[in-house]
This record gives C-alpha cells, structure tokens and sequence, in this order.
C-alpha cells in the first residue's frame, strides 16, 4: 500500500496574513486618500463634510499604520534567516516610512479643527487659507518621502525574496523594476513634476499580485535557509 505524501508550503499562516494585510494597506491608504482628496483641502469644503474627512483620515493614519506595521513584522522572522542586515534593514524602511506617512495624515487631519476656526475667521480667513494651503502641503511631501522610503524598503525586501526563492523569481524581478519606476515617480514629484501616480502602477501591480499569490499559494514549500 502506497501513502500519498504532500508536500504543505511552510509559515502557511503568515504567507495568508502577509497577503492579506498588504491588500488592507494599499486599499486602506488608497480609499482614505481618495475619501479626503474627492472633499478638497480647502476649508469651507471640509467644514460640511468633517465626519467624512475623518473617517478618512483614520483609514490612512490607523488602519493603515496597523496592518503596515503588522505585514512587516509578520515577514522579520520568515526572511531573517536568509539574510539578517537586509532584512532588518526592510524592516526598519517600513517602520520609517510608516511613521512619515502618520505625520503626514496629522498635518491633513489639523485642518479639521482648522475649518471650525474658518467659519467665524472673518478678516482672518485669508490667514488660515494660507496656514491650510501649508498643511496641505506638508501632507503632500510627508506623502512622497514616506513613499520613497518604502520604495527603498521594499528593493531589501525582493532582494531578500530573489535570495530565500519563497517566491517564483518573476515576483523579486518584477519588484524590484516596480520600486526603481516608482521611487523616480516619488522623487520627481518632489520636484514639481507631477509623474507619480502613472509611475506607480508596475510596482502597485507587484504587491497586489504577490499579496494573491502569498494568500492562496503560499511561500516556497522546497525552501530552506
């Protein structure tokens, strides 16, 4: 009598976790984003809409703190054995730029309390216009070097992966193509060149396809540090 042996993917639960806090991360972000830009940063649009402009900013600064922080201390102790320097350098690239894009929703949520203030400004409106249009753009450049540290993180992070083989090769490869495209796009908008989102697509591709593959496939099951 012949037994079947079946060969199961190692750290099946954190490749699933992994996955799926990376697809709670990019569509957290990219909803409270979404919800604070389509109201505006202009204070008299954010004055009847402040229930709304704070759901969003909680999707940015919590929510996506949450699982960021969490999908990278998931994957410390799978990658560390195959290489500690990188990988402890990614995650201290994900922690940064964590934190930079959390200083980045409290400069957007201040204009919350702002727009209060705005409604009886009278002659001071034009002050707090100008102080509103300042925290606007300090949401802006907090979101770019966030970005771009993660960017940075994230060429550690498929270097590690090319090096453990956890994933088909095509995914570092495609990683690492997609980080070097978008850090240009972070870096050029910086620089008043407003390429960053055409710019984003290879990588944003990369992670949603990698968080697919981790959550119904899983890591390597051959692999072995």
């Amino acid at each position: 009598m012949t037994q079947a042996i079946t060969t199961r993917s190692p750290h099946r639960t954190a490749a699933r976790t992994y996955g799926i806090f990376f697809l709670l991360a990019f569509l957290s972000y990219g909803v409270g984003s979404g919800i604070v830009s389509n109201i505006g940063g202009d204070l008299a649009g954010i004055t009847g809409n402040t229930t709304t402009f704070t759901i969003g900013i909680l999707l940015m600064a919590v929510v996506h703190t949450f699982v960021n922080i969490g999908l990278a201390t998931v994957m410390l102790p799978i990658l560390k054995p195959f290489n500690v320097t990188v990988t402890y350098g990614y995650f201290a690239a994900a922690i940064t730029a964590t934190t930079v894009a959390i200083i980045g929703a409290i400069f957007v949520a201040l204009l919350v309390p702002l727009s209060e203030a705005y409604i009886t400004a009278g002659t001071d409106a034009a002050n707090l216009e100008a102080l509103a249009l300042l925290l606007n753009k300090g949401g802006f450049y907090a979101y770019q070097i966030s970005m771009t540290i993660w960017g940075l993180g994230g060429l550690l992070f498929v270097y590690v992966l090319r090096k453990s083989n956890l994933v088909p090769w095509i995914f570092p490869i495609w990683g690492a193509f997609g980080y070097l495209v978008f850090i240009t796009g972070t870096t050029a908008e910086m620089f008043g060149y407003p390429i960053g989102v055409m710019l984003s697509g290879p990588g944003g591709l990369f992670e949603i396809s990698l968080s697919l593959w981790l959550i119904f496939k899983g890591f390597n099951p051959s692999t072995k540090p």
